[in-house]
């Protein structure tokens, strides 16, 4: 494998990169590794892979996201609120990602047992169904992109990006609190 300094992207012509811990280069100069690009890139590439997969199944990436957060939720479904919360999105996107799903008889919405004003969102059988088929092909996609590491440092890689994750969201809730 040629040096990490050395390593060129499909994506767009990149100069050598350089060690990080002793560039004098300033954090977003071209020649260095930045953060938003590269996650732009990944979840780009990882996206557009896995929507071709799933093609078969008539679902998109954001509708498996749906159903496996609700999969993964209590028996009594999910508000579009707390869905909201759980995707890291926006409530007219869950509004509109729910409706669709709905009319496709993936979910559906029942009275919330203590609130008129909102509903519980459940998958329906053949939304298991799909989800169970789509969750197969996510599995297996996430094996054959993370066979890049070696095995040992996998859960390490995931257990970094979720710090990153996090630091994203609780640098929007800041920005969100100081625009408020």
């Amino acid at each position: 494998m040629p040096p990490e300094s050395s390593v060129k992207s499909k994506f767009a012509p990149v100069a050598p990169i350089a060690p990080v811990s002793k560039s004098p280069l300033p954090i977003d100069a071209p020649e260095r590794r930045r953060l938003p690009p590269l996650l732009r890139r990944c979840w780009y590439s990882l996206n557009q892979t896995f929507r071709r997969r799933i093609a078969h199944l008539d679902i998109t990436p954001d509708q498996f996201t749906v159903m496996r957060t609700l999969q993964e939720s209590s028996a009594q479904g999910l508000t579009q609120r707390e869905m909201t919360d759980f995707m890291s999105s926006d409530p007219n996107t869950i509004a509109s990602l729910v409706e669709r799903m709905e009319s496709l008889g993936l979910v559906e919405r029942k009275e919330h047992e203590k609130d008129r004003r909102a509903y519980r969102i459940q998958l329906k059988p053949i939304g298991r169904r799909k989800y169970e088929e789509a969750r197969e092909i996510a599995v297996a996609l996430q094996g054959e992109i993370l066979s890049i590491l070696p095995n040992e440092k996998r859960e390490e890689f995931l257990e970094h990006l979720a710090l990153v994750a996090d630091a994203c969201r609780d640098a929007a809730e800041k920005t969100n609190n100081r625009s408020a």
